[in-house]
């Protein structure tokens, strides 16, 4: 008898928190914004599910669409800093925002 109310007190609301707390965290996923090119690279541009982070996958130019991204750039505030960042760094654009 004394297993059974182990089990009630501590095993099932464990297991129970536990699983909720895998689900939660199976559901995040990253979401595909936009790509482009400048330069001798392109880029797709994600952002996290809550668009609270956005970071870029940077290729060179002529590297094939399913080999690995040459580099992943990020945890930027928004879309428009994750761009600018990418005009600035790797199109070498001349903005005004690039410092």
């Amino acid at each position: 008898m004394k297993l059974n109310q182990i089990l009630k007190v501590a095993v099932i609301p464990f297991l129970a928190v536990l699983s909720c707390v895998v689900i939660s965290t199976m559901a995040l996923a990253d979401y595909f914004n936009s790509e482009g090119y400048g330069g001798d690279y392109r880029y797709e541009l994600w952002s996290t599910d809550d668009n609270s982070s956005y970071y870029l996958k940077i290729w060179r130019r002529e590297a094939s669409r399913d080999s690995e991204s040459y580099i992943t750039d990020g945890n930027f505030n928004s879309s428009s800093d994750a761009l600018t960042h990418f005009d600035c760094t790797y199109a070498r654009k001349k903005l005004p925002e690039c410092r």
